[in-house]
């Protein structure tokens, strides 16, 4: 028997929950983890899983070889990766998952570049509009919007996620000035239920809060659907400004309400402090938090003292 094959099987087991997607996660087909589970459960002499119709989960015993397996895979993963890096070489797997909106303009291009001065690294980019748990769903960073919680994680700032009313020019040219915020309440916008919960719209300028009751003709959860409604003059709306910086100055959009901004979201590069750090996870992380801080639309974190990142770890809640 494979012993480190049969450990990683079980570990991947109980963290999705699932053989199929055990197998799915490591390459391999099901009756091969199904074997790697029997042939393990036979060497420790002790059942280790209850399966269920829905749903796989550890026995007391399985918990405990779990709990003590999945760091001492980490660690194994982690020597061999630190001695390719030691070799000069910085490479293996990388599963990111981030935000389509700012995944697909900022974070892909990064993406390449790093992969151009790594390329035995390859990545596995998810780009989708949900919150994962990183340890049960196999990823290695994500970004986030909203202080992540509710996990064991490393939690590095990015900065503030501003948003800006946008319309086109003929949009305006439609519809007239739009000097007050009260405006919004009649013209046509294109928003997400992020944005504007209850068409009610937030907007602030300085220590000013309003709400402004608003009418959507169309809410999506689709970054490029909402850019793409803007530049056709179709509404107006709200929208996170890294997303239209070139539109911006090149005048196919203009902002409005300039003295306002809706309320902007944080933004953070996390990890789990549940698994050592590998070193294609740090050159990345190294890598990619600075270029991200510099995007026009995200404001940057406070700096901090020389020689200390303002990282933090979110106990399990």
């Amino acid at each position: 028997m494979d012993l480190a094959a049969a450990l990683r099987a079980f570990v991947r087991t109980v963290e999705r929950g699932s053989v199929t997607a055990a197998a799915r996660d490591l390459s391999i087909s099901q009756p091969a983890v199904t074997k790697h589970l029997r042939n393990l459960e036979r060497h420790v002499g002790a059942r280790l899983l209850d399966r269920s119709a829905r749903l796989v989960r550890p026995t007391p015993q399985g918990q405990s070889l779990y709990e003590a397996s999945r760091s001492a895979l980490a660690t194994i993963d982690s020597a061999l990766e630190g001695v390719r890096r030691d070799m000069g070489a910085i490479e293996g797997p990388l599963r990111v998952h981030a935000p389509s909106c700012i995944g697909v303009q900022h974070l892909y291009p990064l993406v390449l570049a790093f992969q151009a001065e790594h390329p035995g690294v390859v990545v596995d980019l998810v780009l989708e509009n949900r919150s994962v748990d990183l340890v049960h769903e196999n990823y290695d960073l994500a970004v986030k919007y909203g202080r992540p919680g509710g996990q064991e994680l490393v939690v590095r700032r990015l900065g503030l996620i501003r948003r800006i009313v946008v319309c086109a020019p003929s949009f305006l040219v439609r519809v007239g000035p739009i000097d007050t915020p009260a405006r919004l309440a009649d013209l046509d916008l294109v928003v997400t239920a992020a944005v504007s919960p209850g068409d009610v719209l937030t907007l602030q300028r300085g220590d000013e809060t309003i709400e402004v009751p608003v009418r959507p003709v169309l809410r999506t959860n689709n970054a490029d659907v909402i850019t793409r409604t803007l530049l056709g003059g179709r509404a107006a709306g709200p929208v996170q400004r890294l997303l239209v910086t070139e539109a911006l100055a090149e005048g196919r959009l203009v902002r409005i309400l300039a003295d306002w901004e809706v309320k902007p979201t944080e933004a953070f590069l996390a990890y789990s402090s549940a698994r050592f750090m590998r070193p294609a996870v740090r050159a990345f992380t190294d890598f990619v938090v600075p270029a991200l801080r510099a995007v026009d639309g995200i404001d940057g974190p406070v700096t901090a003292k020389p020689g200390r990142e303002p990282a933090s770890v979110q106990p399990r809640g």
